[in-house]
């Protein structure tokens, strides 16, 4: 399932990982305590380096797609309906297992 809105933000090698990740920005305006809705893609067999969340704690829920997630050093499946919290301070990486399909996911950042 495809959730996008506009054209995307193209990124690549995201945090020293390998590939593109398209991203669109779904959230317009003040929705307090939300800071970021967004609809994430990582192209196939790419992977978003590590990275500490330093802002915001956030949830990244899998919509479609075989990947997985690591926090702190612990893997976790993230595939559709799959939800990976992340607290302020945690380190991230995510990964696409297909080397034939995307990885779609969302990320929600919200205020603790």
């Amino acid at each position: 399932m495809r959730i996008a809105k506009g054209t995307p933000d193209l990124r690549s090698d995201l945090f020293g990982g390998k590939g593109e990740v398209r991203v669109w920005g779904l959230l317009e305006g003040l929705a307090e305590p939300f800071t970021a809705l967004l609809s994430c893609e990582l192209a196939p067999g790419g992977n978003v380096g590590r990275h500490l969340q330093t802002e915001f704690p956030e949830l990244v829920i899998g919509l479609e797609g075989k990947g997985e997630a690591t926090v702190d050093d612990n893997l976790r499946a993230l595939g559709p309906g799959d939800a990976v919290y992340l607290p302020l301070g945690s380190v991230l990486s995510i990964v696409n297992r297909s080397e034939l399909e995307p990885l779609r996911y969302l990320i929600v950042k919200a205020r603790s």
